[in-house]
């Protein structure tokens, strides 16, 4: 969307800047505090000096990038001026002390009370060089969205007088909420329509739709239909990869704890995303490419060796592939070491056992020290699976279990993994009924993504790989 990448470039380019000028006055400070001889170097001398100038290049995008794993430039619409001020010095605080100990630990300072003086001026520079574009920034944001100026399609999920109702709440409010109402959706009786002039579009043709009028948001409003069909529309509208609401009166459909939303005086429940912390999200994508890359290259004898061994075994290629369903239920293809005869599945979808008899020799040992699974470290590096995630079923069995744990579509909300809590309590599932038991671990980690979670799940990921307890 043009105006999202717009508003984050003003973001950036103002963050950027702020910086260049924070290190630009703090060395202006600095050269005034610190002992040079004055008579034989003057401000502009000191300014030009290499390591100043290479500070004044390099800091502005450690700054610029402190930023973004923060979270920041995630959403830059409906920001909170507290959260602009509060990131702003938080992450002001952590570039500081990185300043401090590459470039100003050995500066010439005679007390120790003066190494905190210039790392509390730092602070405070980039502190407020930060918080003030960034506050003008996101109240002329809030003015235009309220003013109309700004504002974000949207498709009302109903045709029930409730449905009429929001959409005349975000029409008429005073000021505006950024939700531009284009039509409605029937998800229930083909060729009903909503009471109103706006077009009424059937779920099955919501896709192009969408596209076609470039839609951002959709919001699911409580009628006629039942938690199954709305649970169905749910699973619909999460692979067009936009923000989903769901209205209260639907709340005990969902079973882990969303994030929440004001939008027009009405809190909305989006089940588009998990309730994880914008940061945490991107230190862990950071950390996943980082370990993926290190895995791969480090892991590629091994690969070598494992992929003769397969070859030697059983004919047929070395990686198996086949399709899953990921993140916000989009499809992708998993990779792994071929562990079972070419003909697994020639009559069909069908799980594997502990003595499945289509298991080869050299696959049973890949299997249960999980090394089947190493090439999905690939899947990792290209962004379709994280190292510690819900496990990825396929459409053929995702169907199934939806049908009788329809909560299962929040596990979408999060990237799949090679690993997960239900791997590592439950194992590998024999039929659909020990994938729905699994199911309960991974609904438990979407409501406790954190780095100390992630890391308990790896630990005991490697503890089953070096023990043998993979089958």
């Amino acid at each position: 969307m043009l105006q999202t990448a717009r508003q984050r470039f003003y973001y950036i380019l103002a963050d950027f800047i702020s910086a260049n000028c924070a290190w630009f006055v703090f060395n202006i400070i600095r050269f005034l505090t610190l002992p040079y001889n004055y008579e034989t170097m003057s401000l502009g001398t000191y300014l030009s000096m290499g390591p100043v100038i290479w500070g004044q290049c390099l800091f502005p995008v450690m700054m610029v990038t402190l930023y973004a794993i923060s979270g920041y430039y995630n959403h830059v619409f409906f920001k909170s001026r507290l959260n602009d001020a509060l990131n702003a010095m938080g992450m002001a605080l952590i570039g500081t002390l990185i300043i401090f100990f590459a470039v100003l630990f050995n500066d010439k300072i005679d007390d120790r009370l003066g190494n905190f003086e210039m790392i509390l001026i730092l602070w405070c520079l980039f502190s407020i060089f930060t918080t003030i574009p960034r506050l003008i920034i996101t109240s002329v944001a809030t003015k235009r969205i309220w003013r109309r100026e700004i504002a974000f399609n949207t498709l009302i999920v109903g045709t029930s007088p409730e449905a009429l109702a929001l959409a005349a709440d975000f029409e008429e409010r005073h000021r505006s909420m950024g939700f531009r109402v284009l039509g409605f959706v029937n998800a229930g009786t083909p060729g009903r329509k909503a009471s109103s002039p706006l077009p009424t579009f059937d779920i099955s043709d919501i896709e192009e739709e969408a596209k076609r009028l470039n839609i951002q948001s959709f919001v699911i409003v409580p009628g006629d239909e039942s938690s199954q069909q709305t649970i169905q529309t749910i699973n619909t509208l999460l692979p067009l990869g936009q923000a989903v609401y769901l209205t209260p009166d639907n709340y005990h459909i969902v079973s882990a704890r969303p994030r929440t939303a004001m939008v027009a005086g009405q809190v909305l429940i989006d089940v588009s995303q998990a309730n994880i912390p914008s940061s945490t999200v991107n230190l862990k994508r950071l950390g996943d490419i980082f370990c993926s890359s290190i895995a791969l290259i480090v892991l590629s004898p091994l690969f070598a060796v494992l992929a003769y061994l397969i070859k030697k075994d059983s004919p047929g290629p070395v990686i198996y592939k086949q399709e899953r369903i990921g993140y916000k239920k989009r499809p992708f293809n998993i990779y792994k070491f071929r562990s079972m005869r070419t003909d697994a599945e020639a009559d069909g979808p069908a799980l594997s056992s502990t003595h499945d008899p289509r298991i080869t020799k050299v696959g049973r040992v890949l299997r249960k020290y999980r090394l089947d699974e190493l090439p999905q470290f690939w899947n990792v590096l290209r962004g379709d699976m994280s190292l510690v995630g819900p496990r990825p079923e396929r459409a053929y069995y995702l169907d199934q279990i939806i049908k009788r744990a329809p909560h299962y579509n929040l596990v979408h909300q999060v990237r799949p993994g090679i690993t997960s809590w239900g791997m590592v309590k439950y194992g590998y599932a024999s039929n659909v009924d020990e994938m729905i038991e699994r199911l309960k671990y991974d609904l438990l980690y979407v409501e406790n993504v954190s780095f100390v979670v992630d890391m308990k799940i790896l630990f005991y990921t490697v503890s089953t790989v070096v023990t043998g307890k993979g089958i």
